[in-house]
């Protein structure tokens, strides 16, 4: 299955890279207020699908931009999901900033089990299989082991949408701005978690996400050493949109400094 994913993920990242050459012409329509999609993300979307379905035409599909796609069992719902973010870092790819990536991940009764992160920027294919490891570019993958977190590189999103609280988090990247060594905000949480369990940055945080945002990235870093779960610590992250991730010693900090702003 993780083959197939990668097949995919490959296809789409060609789209978006033939796209990028002519960037200008890209038709973008706004979803709401900071919120875009693009010709791109549709294609790229469809594309993924469509490999997927020929492998696998029983299973379902949770997709960025065509919502939620049933495969062909007739008894209920699927029991494997595809999870789906064809072109994370949509307004970075907009504007030609690299940073940007196709996010695919298979949960098997509600537990993910495969993951694949592509970078088609850089050509970087971040992939995991549950209990197998994390891999860049067939390279093992270890998060990053400072303790500190005054000595932490700390990825995060800021709130894009009208219906997130700005003020709320701007209380928590001073509190965090004081505390760790510095905060990044590449604008692609898929590529930021892949970039946490790489050990690029050793910690992350970051609420009003999406499932295709974290899922492949989770699992990622989970298989990669780290630790992944909501403001609390709990592991309802896919469900509440509210992750952090780290390694052990940084996740247990990361839970003192943000446990009182979580909303799950």
């Amino acid at each position: 299955m993780l083959n197939v994913a990668i097949k995919a993920a490959r296809r789409a990242g060609n789209i978006i890279n033939r796209a990028s050459l002519n960037s200008e012409r890209i038709q973008v329509t706004r979803k709401q207020h900071n919120d875009f999609v693009t010709e791109v993300d549709q294609a790229a979307e469809s594309a993924i699908i469509d490999t997927l379905k020929d492998a696998f035409p029983d299973h379902g599909f949770l997709a960025e931009e065509g919502g939620e796609i049933q495969g062909t069992r007739l008894e209920g719902q699927p029991s494997h999901v595809w999870i789906i973010d064809p072109l994370d870092g949509t307004t970075n790819f907009i504007h030609s900033f690299p940073h940007y990536a196709v996010s695919i991940a298979l949960a098997v009764d509600g537990v993910t089990q495969q993951a694949v992160i592509y970078d088609p920027n850089r050509d970087e294919l971040f992939t995991a299989t549950r209990g197998a490891g994390a891999y860049a570019n067939n390279r093992r993958l270890r998060v990053a082991g400072r303790l500190r977190m005054s000595e932490a590189l700390i990825g995060t999103g800021f709130p894009y949408r009208e219906d997130q609280d700005v003020d709320a988090y701007l209380e928590i990247f001073a509190k965090m701005t004081r505390q760790c060594a510095g905060l990044r905000r590449p604008g692609a949480a898929a590529l930021d978690l892949a970039y946490v369990a790489a050990g690029r940055l050793d910690a992350f945080f970051e609420q009003g996400l999406k499932p295709w945002d974290m899922a492949a990235g989770a699992l990622l870093i989970t298989e990669a050493g780290g630790l992944v779960g909501n403001y609390a610590g709990e592991e309802s992250y896919l469900n509440t949109g509210e992750i952090m991730a780290g390694n052990p010693r940084l996740f247990a900090q990361l839970v003192t400094q943000l446990r009182s702003h979580s909303q799950a």
